[in-house]
């Protein structure tokens, strides 16, 4: 047998290993889902409460997914898919939770075959990999069902991204329809991939050095193709991405006026413009603090609002200016850095809270893509760094074990969290014990199992936090009259209706406790 065939034989037993340990290590940490329930975090609607889901795949709700609006998006690509999983598994939470997880998988394995395809560089592609199976960070996107948007649209990611690399070898306008189809899948699955023409700019960048200003070699390249075709201007880049841009314009559209019509952007009374700037700074550098130490990681992150202090934000835009010209720097040495770092500040600018949907601060599901561009300034720089070092490919890999190593046992930690309403909860105020939201919903949750001393408590102490809040309010008087506590119920009902005058449900529930009072005093 030549040299030749047995290095090949040799690279293709690695690679399928390699594969199959990063597939193994994906499924021990997910595996555990299966047993998992629906949560009543968003789960009601998108699933366990949703009617027109819960019938499956039938004409009418593929005629709703394409027309409804609910819970602020447009995306029937999502409503589709868990209409299929109701159809195929009727309404089993684990094999919900098993979709998820097995998209996760194959997004895995389509993110480690683009990179491969893009720079020839196995080794480098695989490690990307796996952190991006195995990071803490994505546990929320996979073992959340109602998070499918994520794992689902990142899949059309990752054919969309194909599909270009395959335009790029021979650009031809006919190559270019698989990608824009492909795109406007994704947005059908999640619009937070309006920012793919620019990121496709930047891989024109590196490592498809289809641009002028590239540099003809890098010290980060090797093993790539080179360029695929003679640089072009920027320009000329961007104008074979107009069908793109407009489907990126249009989406933006689309779901700034489905998110205004549901309600579910917040106004500028709730957070100003000054919270939601300030906010910024401080959310890039927690999301990188989390990238690298995945510690206290919760469900939701509320957002300070006015309270956020000036010198943090200030502190966190000067670290990220001096990031940002340290990328642009290193740009021409090591682009990976340069197309990396601005992936990752590019994919986070829909969901980085200028328009601010909900009320947190950040949340780890927006990272699911954005990390991506993380792992790329790690792992193609460490190895040219490593080149001193005789035995660098051995050190490397030693390096890259032990960090996978440790991702997967926090990943499994954070991954068992998920498995119902409550541990989720209890878990999320052991990050943040302040978080009005969640001790309302745990509130909610034990007053639904019956324990309504403790569902009192944890309202209590929401409304402390947060006296506005109307539907701790509601559920606070709700659970006192089935306490028994008839006399507190009227008033937390009162006082509901003195600040929502035109909040009906209560009204009808006051009539139900007064009456009840007065049929008491009438038997004494």
């Amino acid at each position: 047998m030549s040299d030749r065939i047995q290095r090949k034989y040799h690279f293709r037993l690695f690679s399928t290993v390699t594969i199959l340990l990063v597939v193994a290590a994906t499924l021990a940490v997910y595996g555990q889902v299966s047993g998992h329930g629906f949560l009543s975090y968003d789960d009601p609607l998108y699933v366990s409460s949703n009617a027109i889901v819960r019938d499956g795949l039938t004409p009418d709700g593929f005629r709703w997914a394409f027309t409804t609006g609910d819970v602020g998006n447009w995306h029937p690509l999502t409503w589709l898919s868990h209409m299929l999983d109701v159809s195929l598994f009727g309404m089993d939470p684990g094999r919900h939770h098993l979709s998820n997880v097995f998209i996760h998988i194959a997004n895995t394995l389509l993110l480690l075959l683009l990179l491969y395809r893009m720079t020839g560089a196995f080794g480098r592609s695989a490690f990307v990999a796996a952190l991006f199976a195995l990071h803490p960070l994505h546990v929320e996107s996979v073992a959340w069902i109602s998070e499918r948007k994520d794992v689902l649209s990142g899949f059309f990611f990752m054919l969309s991204l194909l599909a270009y690399e395959r335009y790029c070898r021979r650009p031809e306008w006919k190559r270019m329809v698989p990608v824009v189809f492909l795109f406007a899948l994704g947005l059908m699955a999640k619009p937070m991939l309006v920012t793919l023409p620019f990121l496709l700019l930047l891989l024109d960048y590196w490592p498809f050095r289809r641009m002028r200003c590239t540099p003809a070699g890098s010290a980060d390249t090797e093993g790539s193709g080179g360029p695929l075709r003679p640089p072009a201007p920027l320009s000329a880049l961007a104008i074979e991405k107009i069908p793109l841009f407009l489907l990126s314009a249009v989406s933006c559209v689309v779901t700034a006026v489905v998110q205004d019509r549901g309600g579910a952007v917040k106004s500028l009374e709730v957070i100003p413009w000054s919270a939601r700037l300030l906010n910024i700074p401080v959310a890039y550098v927690r999301y990188l603090c989390k990238t690298f130490w995945p510690a206290r990681l919760a469900v939701e992150y509320p957002h300070p609002g006015i309270a956020h202090s000036v010198g943090a934000a200030v502190a966190g835009l000067l670290l990220l200016a001096i990031l940002t010209i340290f990328a642009c720097r290193a740009a021409r040495r090591y682009p990976s850095i340069f197309v990396g770092w601005f992936w990752f500040i590019g994919m986070l600018v829909p969901v980085i809270g200028l328009v601010q949907v909900g009320g947190q601060a950040m949340a780890d599901r927006y990272t699911y893509l954005p990390l991506i561009g993380i792992f790329l300034l790690v792992a193609w720089p460490a190895w040219e760094l490593a080149a001193p070092f005789r035995h660098r490919t051995a050190l490397l890999g030693a390096a890259a074990v032990a960090v996978l190593a440790l991702l997967t046992v926090t990943a499994y930690r954070q991954a068992g969290y998920w498995e119902n309403s409550v541990t989720l909860y209890r878990h999320a105020l052991e990050v943040n014990p302040r978080n009005p939201s969640i001790l309302t919903n745990l509130g909610a949750e034990m007053g639904e199992r019956g324990d309504y001393d403790e569902a009192v408590r944890l309202i209590r102490e929401a409304l402390l936090i947060e006296p506005e809040r109307s539907d701790a309010r509601f559920n606070l008087a709700l659970f006192l009259e089935r306490k028994g506590s008839m006399y507190e119920a009227a008033i937390e009902y009162q006082e509901l209706l003195r600040r929502y005058p035109n909040d009906h449900e209560a009204a009808g529930n006051l009539e139900r406790v007064l009456y009840r009072l007065r049929s008491g005093r009438e038997r004494r």
